[in-house]
């Protein structure tokens, strides 16, 4: 990991900052919220790296709502000073086009148009209108960037990239890190992650990066209130979500499957969107799933962001980034079945404004004493931090860090549970090795054990 790091982060020229850095003040006297003390914190040990004379591989750890997207956008705007490009790289369209529209209203006071880029399959702009940004795009004409992987297609090049925010890393493999920084010379890099990583994987998993925390909820947000109940009290959920509704509640209804299958027994979304629409004659419903066309979701999602309907129904689709303040309850169905760090990020949909909000984990009979403690867990906790270690402990490190939360970190020899406390130690040896001209052949040996390792391969050029 440390290899990879030096990879990436090479020396590079520091640059005169342009007489524009009054567009940081402008900024931040146009916010409509007060930053916390944690995030400036964050955005000076990123301002730091991004004028410094090496180049920046910095990841940026956020519990839900912490405010990792604003500290993302002054990050952009401290990268563009010198007249260069900065790009903000997520995984999905939804949370693409919902980053823009947030970006492009707070950019407004600046006069500062950010555009955004999807693949051209799924692109919002005809093949003129695309084929112009991209144009634009290569004369520098257009300073930052929002999309998914279509901004390391081969087709788009940049003038002069300087910075690469990549939000919910876990997502994206190593493979497209190290191809979004050979868009440019000497491009920083900052990874963003809503889901809380224990340290002893932080070091091990993201060893090739600095890490810096956002810990302290944005002023003015309140803890949610957590429930659990039986599948079998959903009349009573029934109820209270219809008084909710008739008070201007907006409701998450999150369910695992998109369809029924003969061997499972989870409820579909669309038996439940089904349900819903039946149950409430008078409330209109919305449903959101992966398996939709990017227009359906669009649809979707702005209904239930305008209120015309009051609740949508999806699958965890939702699970990041999506931010609809005025939705203030959580319903999760067979929540036994999600694990803790996606209840958590799924729960995080809610309470992001300064009204009460409430999470309600409907579980079916016959619980597992691990499914069981899961969801107390989660009753009784509401920091990310806390709850990524017990899913250490329940689960085991590869489902935490899998991109499907299975199966990405599988040590040789080690169990983090008997020997967390060797990784600092073992973290400290490799950079001592790396400044040792002497060790290569060690470096070499060590390489050798894990050919096989995406990230290794990558290294050696294959």
């Amino acid at each position: 990991m440390l290899l990879i790091k030096n990879k990436i982060s090479k020396i590079k020229e520091i640059k005169e900052i342009y007489s524009n850095s009054e567009l940081i003040e402008n900024f931040y006297s146009n916010l409509p919220f007060e930053l916390t003390g944690n995030q400036i914190k964050v955005i000076n040990e990123i301002k730091e790296d991004i004028h410094n004379n090496k180049t920046m591989v910095r990841m940026l750890q956020g519990d839900v709502g912490s405010g990792k997207t604003i500290v993302a956008v002054i990050s952009m705007l401290n990268a563009i000073l010198d007249g260069s490009q900065a790009v903000l790289m997520v995984p999905t369209e939804i949370l693409a086009i919902q980053h823009f529209n947030t970006i492009k209203d707070l950019l407004i006071p600046l006069k500062i148009e950010p555009t955004l880029l999807l693949g051209e399959s799924r692109s919002i702009y005809d093949n003129k209108t695309r084929s112009n940004i991209i144009k634009q795009i290569e004369d520098g004409e257009i300073k930052i960037i929002i999309g998914t992987h279509a901004l390391i297609s081969k087709k788009v090049i940049y003038k002069n990239l300087s910075l690469a925010v990549i939000d919910e890393q876990h997502r994206f493999g190593v493979k497209q890190r190290v191809e979004i920084t050979e868009k440019g010379n000497n491009v920083n890099v900052l990874v963003m992650t809503a889901t809380p990583i224990p340290r002893s994987l932080a070091l091990t998993a993201y060893g090739d990066m600095d890490i810096s925390v956002l810990s302290e909820k944005p002023i003015g947000r309140k803890s949610i209130n957590t429930y659990v109940l039986s599948q079998t009290k959903i009349a009573e959920v029934l109820s209270s979500i219809e008084r909710a509704i008739k008070a201007g509640a907006l409701v998450y209804w999150v369910c695992p499957l998109i369809e029924d299958s003969e061997n499972s027994d989870l409820i579909a979304v669309n038996e439940r969107y089904n349900f819903l629409k039946n149950n409430f004659k008078n409330i209109n419903v919305s449903l959101i799933h992966g398996k939709q066309n990017q227009i359906e979701r669009e649809t979707s999602m702005n209904e239930f962001k305008s209120g015309e309907s009051k609740i949508l129904v999806a699958t965890t689709v939702i699970e990041v980034g999506v931010d609809v303040p005025e939705a203030t309850i959580m319903v999760i169905e067979c929540a036994e079945r999600f694990g803790l760090a996606q209840i958590h990020q799924l729960r995080g949909r809610v309470g992001r404004s300064n009204k009460e909000s409430s999470c309600i984990l409907l579980y079916n009979s016959n619980l597992s004493s691990i499914a069981h403690s899961r969801l107390k867990i989660l009753k009784e906790n509401d920091d990310g931090f806390k709850i990524s270690e017990h899913d250490l402990e329940l689960r085991g490190p590869g489902e935490i860090l899998g991109s499907k939360q299975s199966g990405n970190l599988e040590f040789k020899f080690v169990d983090l549970h008997i020997h967390n406390q060797m990784i600092p130690v073992a973290r400290d040896e490799a950079k001592k090795m790396l400044e040792n001209e002497d060790d290569k052949e060690k470096i070499n040996i060590l390489l050798s054990i894990f050919e096989n390792n995406d990230a290794i391969r990558l290294l050696k050029g294959g």
